[in-house]
């Protein structure tokens, strides 16, 4: 398009543009605007004026079009108007995690470029629009909310609120039960398909959002967290409504790839800073200690477990205290260890076997679950001294029996880690054949497995409880994965909520 032609077109915009009376400070130019002989903008950092009324489109940017804008000297113009207050709030639907609102359109100097909705007169914004009406997700059922709304124009000026209204969620789906199934949902694609974090299954009471992994080398102690096809806001939408319905999301650590230790003071202040901005950012209810292969293992004069003196254990215990308090007594911890790390340690004390022991024992006031992996594992001793393998529900007895009644270390019965409380602790086990490398049991030979320990019930198998009546608190079961139990169509999940779900 030549110049001559672009003053045409420039002279009958003008004539078909609703005239402006005044000149004005227009603040920063912007596409679709209707501007007036002598109007000033702001672009690039300079100040222009305007030579002939007409309406911009893209393209037409003040340096690109001298026919329409001449160069000012000096500062360029500053917006500083506020859009109009918005009016007519209201709400038009809700959900159990959310309401749909709409609201008239304000009115600014220069133009309106978005809204902001607050909840509970918050001051940053639940969403942000363009247009003049949108949802806030990620609310609790059955719960009051009061929204206001605000206008922002180009330059970052804000309305003041408009008026408040309130709205209610509706109820909706919440675990049933006292026993608990944790689930590990994980945030990579390795067979199992990807499935949206808001839409696990409502069976599941606790999840494990798998893996912060460490950043700059497993010493560096920087833990990082990325969504996977999921941008940070949708992720934190959906971390808040599974928190509206009463269920847990915890960040885990580690991981089978996440070697992670904390060998000094740097370390340990990099993975306490790093976790608590993960957490905060997120909206984790707690974390999880998932740490495999060299993470942790005891060094050679390392040999008490309430004493211990390996840098990268001591230095875990202590960030992982720091992150507990500064995060107040509701927090949740969780670990999720191999059985060589824990039940291991009977046998043997040094290296990796038993090397997760110092730490439960240290957190044990503020542990919430401890589900040690009953998989990828060979077979293991168990207070009979007798030797298992995974897979069986002799073998799934015994390891929480270790746990429940305590054991000796490296065969010292004068050294025996002390039991945990029933309500701690819950099995770990393979949502799908295709989860783990072995250790997969059916729905049948674990139910019972669970009705042994649970109830005293024998199944008839070599492992005799040393507690004949069974432990009645004993929680109930983890799994790897959420995205395998999908998988498999829900296999673990729908079995052993049903299952669980009998237990008064």
């Amino acid at each position: 398009m030549g110049l001559p032609t672009l003053v045409v077109l420039m002279t009958l915009l003008a004539f078909l543009a609703p005239e402006r009376v005044l000149a004005a400070d227009r603040g920063a130019w912007a596409p679709n605007v209707q501007y007036a002989t002598g109007d000033i903008v702001a672009y690039g950092g300079k100040g222009y004026d305007c030579r002939q009324p007409h309406t911009s489109l893209v393209g037409w940017e003040p340096p690109n079009v001298p026919a329409l804008w001449s160069p000012r000297t000096g500062t360029p113009p500053t917006d500083t108007e506020a859009p109009s207050t918005p009016t007519g709030l209201a709400s038009q639907g809700v959900s159990s995690d959310s309401v749909t609102l709409s609201w008239n359109a304000s009115t600014d100097n220069v133009r309106v470029t978005g809204y902001e909705v607050f909840v509970n007169g918050g001051t940053t914004p639940s969403a942000s629009t363009e247009t003049t009406g949108a949802s806030v997700v990620g609310l609790s059922p059955a719960t009051a909310y009061t929204f206001t709304v605000k206008a922002r124009d180009a330059a970052g000026n804000r309305s003041p609120a408009s008026g408040s209204i309130s709205a209610t969620t509706t109820d909706g789906p919440r675990p049933t039960g006292k026993k608990i199934i944790v689930g590990y949902w994980h945030n990579f694609d390795n067979g199992s398909g990807n499935i949206r974090l808001r839409d696990i299954s409502a069976k599941y009471n606790v999840i494990q959002v798998a893996f912060a992994e460490p950043v700059g080398g497993p010493g560096s102690g920087n833990m990082g967290f990325v969504p996977y096809n999921s941008t940070v806001d949708e992720f934190k939408a959906d971390v808040a409504f599974l928190r509206g319905q009463g269920r847990k999301v915890l960040i885990s650590i580690g991981g089978a790839n996440g070697t992670v230790h904390l060998d000094d003071a740097t370390a340990r202040q990099n993975f306490v800073t790093t976790m608590q901005s993960l957490i905060s950012t997120y909206g984790f209810d707690g974390f999880d200690l998932d740490l495999e292969g060299s993470s942790l293992s005891l060094n050679g004069t390392d040999t008490d477990f309430r004493n211990p003196t390996t840098p990268r254990i001591v230095n875990l215990i202590q960030a992982t205290r720091q992150l507990l308090n500064q995060n107040g007594a509701g927090f949740v911890l969780t670990m999720a260890p191999e059985t060589a790390y824990v039940q291991g340690g009977m046998a043997a004390y040094g290296g990796p076997w038993g090397a997760y022991l110092p730490v439960i024992h240290a957190l044990r006031d503020r542990l919430t679950y401890l589900h040690v992996q009953h998989y990828n594992t060979g077979t293991v001793m168990a207070l009979d001294g007798r030797a298992y393998g995974q897979g069986t529900a002799d073998f799934h007895v015994a390891m929480a029996e270790m746990l429940l009644q305590g054991f000796p270390i490296g065969g010292n019965a004068s050294n025996t880690f002390p039991a945990l409380r029933p309500e701690q602790v819950l099995i770990g086990l393979p949502a799908s054949p295709q989860a783990a490398g072995g250790g997969y049991t059916s729905p049948a030979t674990v139910q019972r497995a669970l009705d042994y320990l649970i109830k005293g019930k024998s199944f008839g198998g070599g492992y005799v409880l040393r507690n004949p009546a069974g432990y009645p608190g004993f929680k109930g079961l983890m799994t790897w994965s959420i995205n395998w139990d999908k998988f498999s169509n829900f296999e673990f999940s729908n079995s052993h909520r049903a299952y669980l779900d009998t237990y008064p």
